[in-house]
This record gives C-alpha cells, structure tokens and sequence, in this order.
C-alpha cells in the first residue's frame, strides 16, 4: 500500500516504545497515581477513577528474557515471561501498583513471581469466572469491591458514586471517539491503515486519555477529504489475544493485506461499547466487563464468539480472518483450531499465526500471508 502515514501516527507510535512515556510522566508530575494492569477484565474504568491512571503491562524492547526463565518454565508464553524479566530489571519501578486477573494459569504464575520475587508495593488479583450468568455475576461484582476496598486502602482514595458516574462517563466520551475513528475502516477505501487505527489503541492504553484525546481528534481531522487505501489486495480481520506490537499487524499490511477490523483483547472490539450509567455503578462495570469480552477462558460462549466475528466479517467487508496467538497460550491454542474450523463452514477464509510475543519470524509471517491472499483470489 503506498499510503503515507499520517504524522501524528508517529507521535501515537512514541508512546509505545518505553513502559514509561512523557504523558504518564507529566501526569505524575501532577499527581497522578499510575496502576498498571495485565488483562481485559481488570476494569481499566475503575483504574481511571482520579488520581488513578491505567497503563496496560507491556513489555517493549525486551531482548531476551534471561532471568525470567529461571522462575518461569519454559512452556509459559513469551509475553508473561518479558514482563517478569521488564519487571527483575525494574523498568516498572514507576507503577504505583499492579492489577492483575487469573485469566490463566500463565498469568497467574506470573502474579506469584512478582509477588515473590520483586513485589510493587501495591499488588492485587482477581478472580474471574469461567462463565455468564447470576453467581458470576455476583462472584465478579464482589471481586471489584474487594479490589476497591484494598486500593482504597493503600491509596487513601475515595471510589464514590459521583467519581465512578465521572469515570464512566469519560469512557464512554473516550469510546464514542474511537469507536468513530475505527468505523472509517468500512469504507471501500479507508483514510486510515490499521497499524496506524492499532497505534491509537495501544496508545489509549499505556497514556492518559483526557491527554490523549486532544491528539486523536485532530488525527481524525486530518483524514477529511484524504484520499484513502486503494491498492491494497484483501480486507483482513485479526483475531486473537494480547497482540500490543505494531510491527506484527505492519509486515501483514506490506503483504497487501489491509487489516480493517479486529477482535483482540488489545483491541478496538468489543472493548470499545459504552458503560450504561445507573444508581449502581460497580454493579453496571462488572456486568459490562463480565458479559463483552469475547475470551475463549469464558466456557459456553463459544458460538456467541463465532456469531460476533461473522458479523464483523459482514459488516466491514472482510475478505479473510487471520487468528494469531502466542505459542504455549492454553486457551487460544486450543480455540484457533475450533474457531478456524466454524469460521471454514461458514465460508470464511481464515489463517492461523503461531507467534511469539516480541516480534520475529518476519519473513515466514509475510510469506504465509501472501499465500494466503493468493489462496483467496485476491
């Protein structure tokens, strides 16, 4: 594709290559109390509740993880196993706390070493059930109080209605934008490339929003009246977990692949719906948080997660889905197979990427991609 990057795309682009970037730095400055975290379902809304700010645990740069793999075996996923070793060499020594949910057993391994081995001086779980429905419900929304009580207490912060109704509603200010910024992908001919769409996520991720927000606007500004992507070959959905490097969806996109929508818990959906606002604030988070991630931890929901692809694959004219995991994911290694499977009897096209979690084999990705372009006609 010869579309020109956008230059603000490089600014969205900066923030991601240190766990600590100006904006959280600024923010600090000011006050701010930075609680990073590791999972879809640990609420970033009420990590957002001020004086918090929410950065999602990442792990850019690492090299090798040397130190890690000493406490961690070596068939955990490479994305666990980074940040412990981001973690030993104290390069999240900004964080105020750390917020993590037992979504595996890889996750929660990585919770025992932190807290064993370099422990933040705020450290907390949760527990996430298995499925939907009345006692997880109740199950989950207990967790978030005791996540609240026990920041509350570290932290002295007050989590009242007014200031969880304020979060909710900058959410969904911030969402709303977003979520505007990415329905331009359905365009025949987007504004807009999707590593430069996954930049802004990821960047609303790892920064403040309210500081954020400034920024995206005039993104979204300077698309008016662009001339969009044409020469791109095939219209592509991604689906899988933690994918927060851009150089992965980049070698995709040089193929002639035009990534337009996404389902990744890193990703722009579903994790961009709006929080209703009521009388009972915790309880409307949990059941948002609880009911929208299409997780395949979450037992029972496979067809619903099969249904909500295909209506993406519908509604932004996919061509084909691409399913990526990290090599040794429990969950999505067993799902991809499934889903590869329900997605073929459908019609649909689809890929499977092995990866791991820092960016390599790029020729091997780009030659598998382009054959399967090619195997679609396009």
């Amino acid at each position: 594709m010869n579309k020109n990057t956008n230059p603000l795309t490089r600014f969205f682009e900066g923030l991601l290559s240190d766990p600590l970037n100006h904006l959280v730095e600024a923010s600090m400055d000011q006050g701010k109390i930075p609680i990073g975290y590791t999972c879809s379902y640990v609420p970033e809304v009420l990590l957002s509740v001020d004086p918090l700010i929410p950065v999602r645990i990442r792990a850019p740069g690492v090299l090798s993880t040397e130190i890690a793999d000493i406490y961690l075996s070596s068939v955990i996923c490479s994305y666990t196993r980074s940040v412990l070793e981001m973690a030993m060499d104290d390069q999240y020594s900004f964080l105020k706390g750390w917020v993590f949910s037992a979504s595996c057993d890889h996750m929660r391994r990585l919770y025992d070493n932190m807290k064993y081995l370099n422990p933040p001086e705020f450290i907390h779980i949760i527990d996430v059930p298995h499925r939907h429905g009345k006692v997880s419900f109740s199950w989950y929304t207990d967790e978030l109080n005791m996540l609240l009580e026990n920041i509350s207490s570290h932290h002295q912060i007050q989590f009242s209605h007014a200031a969880l109704s304020s979060a909710i509603q900058d959410h969904n200010e911030f969402s709303a934008m977003l979520t505007s910024l990415g329905d331009l992908r359905k365009q025949k001919n987007p504004p807009l490339s999707g590593t430069e769409f996954q930049s802004i996520i990821m960047a609303s991720l790892v920064a403040p929003k309210h500081s954020l927000l400034p920024k995206i606007e005039e993104f979204k500004k300077s698309l008016s009246g662009q001339e969009g992507i044409s020469d791109y070959r095939a219209r592509l959905l991604i689906v899988g977990g933690q994918l927060d490097n851009l150089g992965y969806i980049q070698t995709i996109e040089s193929t002639g692949g035009l990534v337009v929508a996404d389902h990744l818990c890193t990703g722009s959906m579903p994790g961009l719906s709006p929080i209703p606002l009521n009388e009972d604030p915790i309880q409307t988070i949990a059941a948002h948080y609880l009911n929208r991630i299409s997780c395949p931890r979450m037992m029972e929901a496979f067809d619903s997660r099969v249904d909500e692809i295909l209506k993406s694959v519908e509604e932004y004219q996919a061509d084909g889905v691409i399913i990526e995991f990290i090599k040794f994911c429990d969950t999505w290694g067993i799902e991809s197979s499934l889903l590869a499977s329900a997605l073929r009897k459908k019609g649909v096209p689809v890929l499977c990427l092995e990866r791991e979690y820092q960016m390599t084999g790029e020729g091997q990705i780009k030659t598998r991609v382009q054959a399967f372009i090619e195997s679609m006609g396009k």
